[in-house]
């Protein structure tokens, strides 16, 4: 009901803005314009707004326009995250967290992180909020089913009050019963975003708040993988099959309040300028485990999957944490030199949790502070075919951080574009590394772990003849965590520290070919590895292909898309999970992958509506029950999933 009633409220605004009442257009004519014989039947001599005027910008000042199109890329998005997933591997679940095939894409920041990053994959960091610049207000449902009873929505509505004025709000959520036990999940994302400026665009400011959550229950995954994989018909009803965790579950929520503004010191806008510039950025986070029942049955057997535990029954576990950001700049704008930003932050974190522990390792404190402070430039280039982005910070207070990221640009003409980028890192651990505090005996640890030292050179390139992709790292101190557990059936997991260095090597290559009304869409990508012991896993060859079929109908009043996605990765050891952390954990038992994962779609537009239709991994049946998504969870079974994305806007 509330869902619905989101959608509601967001769709009836657009109505009321996008029709005029016939009766307020005769009643705006003035008393001249009547005796002159002007009606209704006049010709309207009103702009038409194009399509350029529905602007949504980024953090970093990248424009994109409003889109309706129905494209392939428009089918590897229409998912909970909205965004191409190659390179992610879900979960059984929609709303559980994904593994990660493609290690590249991995984004780095200098500062330390709440952590719990395999509970986080759909919450919105402040840099991937878009804020609008609309002509006339717009609104997009989006809508898919999943797997079980529940759904998934995401409603947007934008509307500018002025040329100079926008407002966003928006509400995403999900509901997902799952096919196995104890797997529903329910996640909400509330967003709300603000630009404004000056009618001289001497001031600017883009602002927003964010209100997230996601309870997961947590099954552990199956106990026993040979009742899966012997494709038995008595497990075709997952329900039967045992899991490691009846009743246990998690649950992390997330509020942020972020302002990004500047101002201009000249009064007007010249061939130097010289801008003050401010941001701020408040987040609190809160992750909770909960399980009521300690001991897990494997067939006849009663195991402490977690170990050993201080209470006997209805274990709590709780962390908090909150950080304010704030960085004042000044920036100077020269036309032909381009533009020089000097900066200093400040940093200031606090992950705590209510009592000190006292364990046969040592005393486990409660809390966790930061305060860091640091300074430095950034230099922005853009002549031509040129665009340039330098930036360089360092601490100065006791924590060592420094973060160097380099990026160039280079656009010889609309087929040919390149973009080179180099990054060196020395980072300070996530929270969660350094202290954590549970119930479970062994879950308890604080440490003072090494800086992770991190090396990135990439570069892209678009070409008519394909998409290529590269990226060299070596990691340095590399953080992960490890099971510890001599028992088969135990998860005791610990963070662990690699002392030595570990270089890896990705290049991703895309290409499309097209015959008539088909078309080939073709990813590949190669991975590499040269590490001392196996602790940064990755498969080296994961591919996608799609064949597909696009023709309109019907005096092209309706658009067809309809294919066959393959989706398939070589074996590897991939990374389990572990709910009582929410974190993904190295191990080296059990390889994963070598089978294939096809899904058939047909897709439809409809002037606005764009209606999708898709069998997924219609082949689970007839290749084998050998799918998984980690060692203990299986990958989705076959299903069949509706949805859509209807936009209004005039």
């Amino acid at each position: 009901m509330r869902i619905l009633f989101f959608l509601y409220f967001l769709a009836l605004p657009t109505l009321l803005f996008s029709q005029a009442d016939p009766r307020e257009e005769t009643s705006k004519r003035s008393f001249s314009d009547r005796l002159k014989g002007k009606n209704d039947k006049d010709k309207d001599t009103a702009k038409v707004a194009s399509i350029d005027m529905y602007r949504f910008i980024t953090l970093e000042r990248d424009t994109t326009y409003l889109d309706t199109s129905l494209t392939i890329q428009r089918e590897y998005s229409h998912n909970y995250l909205r965004k191409d997933l190659f390179g992610f591997l879900a979960f059984p679940n929609e709303g559980q967290p994904y593994n990660t095939l493609q290690y590249s894409l991995t984004d780095y920041s200098p500062y330390p992180e709440f952590g719990f990053k395999g509970k986080q994959f759909n919450f919105l960091e402040a840099n991937q909020i878009r804020y609008s610049s609309v002509a006339t207000p717009v609104t997009e449902l989006y809508f898919k089913s999943t797997l079980g009873r529940g759904h998934s929505v995401d409603s947007f509505f934008t509307l500018n009050l002025a040329p100079n004025l926008n407002f966003s709000i928006a509400y995403k959520g999900l509901r997902s019963e799952g096919k196995y036990i104890n797997q529903f999940t329910s996640t909400g994302s509330f967003r709300f975003t603000s630009s404004y400026h000056t009618l001289n665009k001497r001031y600017l400011l883009n602002a927003h708040f964010v209100s997230q959550d996601a309870l997961n229950e947590e099954n552990g995954g199956i106990t026993t993988v040979e009742d899966f994989e012997s494709e038995n018909p008595d497990f075709e009803n997952r329900q039967r099959l045992q899991v490691f965790l009846t009743d246990a579950e998690s649950f992390v929520r997330a509020k942020r309040i972020f302002v990004d503004h500047l101002f201009r010191v000249n009064p007007t806008q010249g061939d130097n300028n010289l801008y003050v510039m401010h941001q701020l950025n408040y987040e609190n986070k809160f992750f909770g485990y909960y399980q009521p029942t300690l001991l897990s049955a494997v067939g006849t057997q009663s195991v402490e999957r977690f170990g050993d535990a201080i209470v006997t029954s209805d274990l709590k576990d709780q962390t908090r944490y909150n950080k304010m950001y704030n960085k004042a700049a000044l920036k100077y704008e020269n036309t032909t030199l381009g533009e020089f930003q000097f900066f200093i932050d400040d940093f200031r974190s606090n992950y705590y949790y209510d009592r000190i522990l006292i364990t046969d390792e040592g005393v486990i404190p409660f809390t966790l502070s930061r305060n860091i402070n640091s300074v430095g430039g950034q230099y922005e280039y853009q002549k031509n075919k040129w665009h340039g982005k330098f930036l360089l910070s360092r601490s100065i207070t006791n924590q060592s951080l420094s973060n160097l990221d380099a990026k160039l640009n280079y656009d010889l003409n609309d087929d040919f574009q390149f973009v080179f980028g180099y990054q060196n890192l020395n980072k300070l651990p996530n929270d969660n590394y350094n202290l954590f505090q549970s119930n479970y005996v062994g879950y308890n640890w604080s440490n003072d772990f090494k800086n992770e030292k991190i090396n990135v050179i990439s570069g892209d390139a678009i070409t008519p003849w394909f998409e290529a992709s590269l990226q060299l790292s070596t990691l340095t101190d590399h953080l992960y965590f490890e099971n510890t557990a001599t028992d088969e059936f135990q998860q005791i997991i610990a963070p662990k520290q690699f002392g030595g260095t570990i270089k890896y090597l990705s290049l991703k290559l895309n290409k499309e070919i097209t015959f008539g009304k088909f078309a080939l869409n073709n990813t590949v990508l190669y991975q590499k590895t040269d590490q001392q012991e196996s602790i940064l896993n990755v498969p080296e060859l994961v591919t996608r292909n799609t064949i597909y079929f696009t023709s309109h109908f019907f005096r092209k009043a309706l658009f067809l898309q309809a294919g066959i996605t393959l989706n398939y990765f070589t074996n590897y050891f991939a990374n389990d999970y572990n709910p009582v952390i929410g974190e993904f954990f190295v191990q080296n038992k059990k390889e994963i992958g070598n089978y294939p994962n096809l899904d058939f779609f047909i897709n439809a537009k409809i002037q606005r509506t764009r209606i999708y239709l898709k069998a997924e991994h219609f082949n689970a049946a007839y290749t084998g029950n050998n799918y998984y998504s980690a060692p203990n969870n299986p990958y989705r079974d076959m299903t069949i999933r509706f949805g859509l994305i209807w936009n209004f806007f005039n």
